[in-house]
């Protein structure tokens, strides 16, 4: 399956490949499964050998679940080496990754062949603070939807200047939107959501994921996701969503977005059974919360990389978990027959304002106002140390913002440094400075408790949601179990759309 044809840089730089899924339609895709009341899962996958990525693809496809599929890219393609690519592809040496840039267009285009199409978009992962070979390469063979961003890609993986970033982002951007005059309406996931994997409060997730989003847009995007990344303590998580889809839907009323929950990207319970609780209530969080998308992780995560297999299964847990949340009679009751049916938990009793909103305003109001061009603000507000990433070492982040990790699991500030949020979100003197043995066990902090709820089932858990009315206690027994009995598997999805209920794009 090697093709003929040369690598992706020998084709041409916007128009894309009608054969493929040039007109997949990744966000639409997304509208529909949410109006029918169904959360798209998908999971990170990528494998060098074409064969191999081919058949991972078509398992994603497959599943019992609605899904989009993922390519992630291999590192020297995310940092530019493609000759070190090109040499391990010749060697047969191993990769991380599919190397989108280096295998010829053919290739890449047999990839995708019955594979890819209205009914099951693709979208390209990768991490590049500098990624327009990436867009080129994508483009050449007919996909359009891919994710990262001028600061999450750049500030947490790599030392390029903020500024070289915002300039390399802003053409990639421009690259994607030219497809539009082509038919095609491209996809671009901001990464914001997700700085750090853990320890980062929600104000600075929606904050950085919005900005992003409106750097998008401002660049040519019309077809954009918000990111969030599932933390510790799933109140503090469910009312930083509902904020994080309240300020797109009013920042960005004339774009086609949704909102993305990541799956916990911290240290990752070791046991099987706390990897599969902490998905499990993942995914219902992504119901209670309105997210329309859900990033996976297996219970592998803390060993190795997980494979097909067991991404497919976690594909499915996350499904049924999701299909079983949505069918609570409160969520039923209150959100209507359709999940699309929003609903503003800030103003009901399951979810308090603890001033993640107000933070998040204060954060991207203060960058708005230092330039009419986002890009040019975000360089300018690092620089004034408006945005600060906890924890974060790349030269041009100010480093003095610290976090803490309170007993329930929700992020506190501990020093916000120069940012214009003091005294907005404050309940009394703020907590330590963690020293590395706090530091150290904050980070195991979600490990530690879904291992022990695993090994326990009556162990009380740190979910918000109370038991629904079949029995299955997000806050504690797995779904499907009542408390005090054995646990079992999850039902299987009642309330599920399948795929070929969905449609073609219209």
């Amino acid at each position: 399956m090697t093709g003929a044809g040369g690598g992706a840089g020998e084709a041409p730089a916007v128009r894309p490949d009608s054969t493929a899924a040039s007109s997949s339609g990744f966000g639409a895709f997304v509208a529909r499964a949410r109006a029918a009341g169904t959360l798209v899962v998908q999971p990170r996958m990528g494998m060098a050998d074409p064969l191999r990525m081919r058949d991972g693809l078509r398992a994603t496809r497959d599943a019992e679940a609605v899904t989009v599929g993922t390519i992630t890219l291999d590192s020297y393609t995310r940092t530019g080496d493609l000759e070190a690519a090109r040499r391990a592809l010749a060697e047969g040496v191993g990769l991380n990754g599919y190397p989108i840039a280096t295998h010829p267009i053919d290739t890449t285009r047999a990839v995708l062949r019955g594979v890819t199409d209205a009914r099951f978009p693709v979208q390209v992962r990768h991490g590049s603070a500098m990624p327009e070979h990436i867009v080129r390469a994508l483009l050449a063979v007919g996909l359009d939807a891919t994710e990262g961003g001028p600061v999450s890609y750049c500030l947490p993986y790599s030392r390029t200047p903020l500024r070289e970033a915002v300039a390399a982002w802003q053409r990639s951007c421009e690259l994607l939107a030219s497809t539009r005059e082509y038919g095609a309406e491209p996809h671009l996931e901001t990464f914001g959501g997700c700085l750090m994997g853990q320890l980062c409060p929600p104000s600075m997730l929606i904050a950085v994921s919005v900005l992003e989003a409106l750097f998008f847009r401002q660049h040519g995007l019309t077809s954009v996701s918000l990111s969030y990344a599932q933390q510790a303590d799933p109140r503090q998580d469910e009312e930083a969503l509902t904020v994080l889809g309240r300020l797109a839907g009013e920042l960005l009323p004339d774009v086609d977005h949704h909102v993305v929950l990541y799956a916990y990207m911290g240290v990752f319970p070791r046991s099987p059974g706390g990897a599969r609780l902490l998905l499990e209530d993942a995914a219902r969080l992504a119901v209670r919360a309105g997210a329309a998308r859900l990033i996976v992780k297996t219970t592998a995560e803390a060993h190795r990389i997980p494979t097909v297999g067991e991404n497919v299964r976690a594909l499915e847990t996350a499904a049924a978990a999701a299909a079983d949340e949505r069918s609570r009679p409160a969520l039923t009751a209150v959100r209507g027959p359709h999940a699309a049916d929003r609903l503003d938990r800030l103003d009901g009793p399951d979810v308090s304002d603890t001033g993640i909103e107000a933070e998040a305003r204060a954060l991207i109001g203060a960058v708005l106002e230092l330039d009419a061009d986002v890009g040019r603000a975000l360089v300018r507000a690092f620089a004034a140390g408006y945005l600060d990433v906890p924890y974060c070492l790349h030269p041009d982040n100010a480093g003095r913002a610290r976090t803490s990790l309170a007993p329930d699991g929700r992020l506190l500030w501990s020093s916000v440094g120069s940012m214009p949020i003091a005294g907005l979100a404050d309940d009394g003197p703020r907590p330590p400075i963690l020293g590395s043995a706090g530091l150290i066990s904050a980070l195991s902090h979600v490990q530690r408790t879904y291992d022990d709820r695993a090994a326990d089932p009556s162990a009380v858990a740190p979910s918000a949601v109370a038991p629904s009315a079949s029995g299955a206690a997000a806050s504690g027994a797995a779904p499907g179990a009542v408390p005090g009995t054995p646990r079992t598997s999850v039902p299987p999805p009642t309330t599920s759309t399948p795929r070929r209920e969905l449609g073609l794009t219209t």
